[in-house]
């Protein structure tokens, strides 16, 4: 078996992945808060470990991946507030809008996808026991991780204290032992929403979420962890130190999880994207406007761990790619593969993937492999193809549907092209090829395009 091998944060290397258990891998990553669309990083995220829990799977028997739901926080409450919608209204509608936008990136729904509200209780006892070790205390109302009761704070991410202190970018309050301490419980005001806890009616910290989720889903330690190289610091660097610290683990901060993987940031034509700029791109547009495996190309064209400028050029090359990769599927359509059991993946294909994800390697290798089958037409060659198309997420249509053979919209009088179609083929029949050639040419002027099979004339619409 290839070994998989990860940039692990935590310990700055590529190492080769061991899992804890081989018989079982797990995996978290945290997902949206579900107080609006999601942003094309967002996306980047979520197509990235779905390909990583794919190939994961190709390696192991069982493979449990669970990525969270944030339904309460304080951008939540607020945009209730804006809009006058409840708060589960809108939780559950962004919710439902993030798993369609998703799918439609040819993301499949986590193993487990938890909701921070369904786990409250867990949250609350996490918090008692740091508080019993001394890691934790309760404040005007509020309850603090004390950031100095945890030396190896910031190993993670490599900040010095100063820079904890700045990163943190929250005012410090006045009821802090510490600049850096952060909040792990805060006290719920009239029309907030609110839990019973030993200190007051109130509701959980973000960082606090995932670090219960992932405990009460996973259990620990696990193996991989991630999420957006954002949420290193201070999110990704607060669950180690609540994690480490309630469960007496402080001097190893693998305890929690095992690897750490983080996908690099998304710009937008070459700028950072922000509400400022006017240029923050959502997936919920962007799956209107293109085909979902554009888009999903797209966010793999680039090694995951690097920035990826989202442009429409880069968007138009995947188009492309995709395109000859449909033409060389169609030139083989006729290739039976149904007696081909549970092809192995390329060689090369999957060894691409188990150095790091590195998916513009296998990008390439898929491309090569569709080139190639045309000339090879080898049944077991076009088995391992769709054996790796799907895997990466791509190549999952009917080619003809996906070039435009034969598919019409309100603007195509189907009608009319299928009587010019038989006219041309009468007059083939009695070999009255000038004919046949104005006929060609009638079609292209409506902007219809031609091709002779083996199994007849077929038409698409050009684009």
């Amino acid at each position: 078996m290839t070994p998989l091998k990860l940039q692990n944060s935590l310990t700055g290397q590529k190492e080769i992945f061991t899992p804890i258990d081989p018989d079982h891998v797990r995996i978290y990553a945290c997902g949206p808060t579900v107080y609006s669309y999601a942003h094309i990083g967002n996306a980047r995220m979520a197509v990235v470990f779905d390909v990583l829990a794919n190939v994961l799977r190709a390696l192991y028997p069982k493979v449990t991946y669970v990525s969270n739901i944030t339904d309460v926080d304080d951008k939540i409450i607020a945009a209730a507030q804006k809009t006058g919608e409840a708060i589960d209204t809108i939780t559950k509608k962004y919710t439902d809008i993030y798993n369609q936008d998703m799918a439609s990136l040819g993301v499949k729904r986590p193993d487990k996808q938890p909701r921070a509200t369904d786990n409250i209780t867990h949250m609350i006892t996490i918090i008692e026991t740091l508080i019993e070790k001394g890691h934790a205390y309760a404040a005007d109302g509020h309850v603090l991780f004390h950031v100095p009761s945890f030396a190896a704070y910031g190993q993670l991410s490599g900040r010095n204290r100063d820079e904890q202190i700045a990163g943190a970018r929250v005012e410090v309050a006045s009821y802090k032992k510490d600049p850096a301490d952060f909040v792990l419980w805060k006290p719920s005001h009239d029309g907030e929403p609110g839990w019973d806890s030993p200190w007051n009616t109130g509701r959980p910290g973000w960082h606090i979420e995932c670090s219960a989720m992932a405990q009460e889903h996973l259990g620990l330690p696990f193996d991989i962890h991630g999420g957006g190289a954002d949420l290193k610091f201070p999110h990704h660097e607060n669950e180690i130190a609540q994690s480490c610290c309630a469960n007496g683990d402080e001097n190893d901060l693998a305890s929690f999880a095992k690897y750490w993987v983080h996908n690099g940031f998304v710009t937008v034509e070459g700028e950072k994207m922000s509400k400022s700029l006017g240029n923050v791109t959502l997936a919920h547009d962007l799956v209107t406007q293109y085909e979902g495996e554009v888009l999903r190309l797209t966010l793999l064209s680039a090694h995951y761990r690097q920035p990826l400028d989202w442009t429409e050029d880069s968007i138009l090359q995947s188009k492309k790619m995709l395109d000859r990769i449909y033409q060389s599927l169609r030139e083989v359509v006729d290739i039976d593969i149904t007696d081909i059991d549970a092809p192995a993946l390329p060689d090369d294909f999957i060894e691409a993937l188990c150095d790091d994800l590195n998916t513009p390697k296998a990008i390439a290798v898929l491309f090569a492999l569709a080139k190639n089958l045309v000339e090879t037409r080898s049944p077991q060659q076009k088995a391992q193809f769709f054996a790796a198309a799907k895997l990466f997420g791509i190549a999952q249509q009917n080619p003809d549907k996906w070039l435009g053979y034969g598919v019409s919209d309100d603007s195509v009088d189907t009608d009319h092209i299928e009587s010019l179609l038989q006219q041309r083929k009468d007059a083939r029949t009695n070999k009255d090829y000038a004919r046949s050639d104005e006929i060609r040419d009638e079609l292209l002027a409506i902007g219809i395009a031609i091709e002779d099979t083996v199994n007849g004339t077929i038409w698409k619409k050009l684009s």
